[in-house]
């Protein structure tokens, strides 16, 4: 059982990775988005540049309900609105500032191809 169980993740985790590549060609890194809105640096790292964005800041110009009402559709999951986090899924988990965009949910679930900008 345990080596089904690993093999299980090890491919969880190879898919991941391909997901991800397929996804890099096509987005646009959100630092970019958050500068073309007219943002700095320091409007979200506020004590330290070297940081992770907190929740809590990305929170204050994005509302997780609007989030999730705005993906409701989604025809495999809704991403902003699950049955681990409900709204409050780390926004960190998926969405990268200064590297592509990641599918968290697609690291345990294989047929949960999302596509994150």
């Amino acid at each position: 059982m345990k080596k089904i169980t690993l093999h299980k993740i090890v491919l969880s985790l190879a898919f991941s990775l391909f997901t991800t590549g397929a996804i890099a060609a096509d987005s646009q890194l959100l630092e970019a988005t958050h500068k073309d809105a007219g943002l700095v640096c320091k409007d979200c790292h506020i004590n330290n540049m070297k940081d992770e964005v907190r929740m809590t800041t990305c929170i204050e110009c994005h509302d997780t309900a609007e989030l999730a009402e705005t993906t409701a559709g989604h025809p495999i999951t809704n991403p902003h609105e699950n049955r681990h986090f409900g709204t409050e899924t780390n926004c960190n988990y998926c969405h990268k500032q200064h590297e592509e965009s990641v599918n968290y949910c697609g690291s345990c679930h294989l047929r949960f191809d999302l596509v994150t900008p």
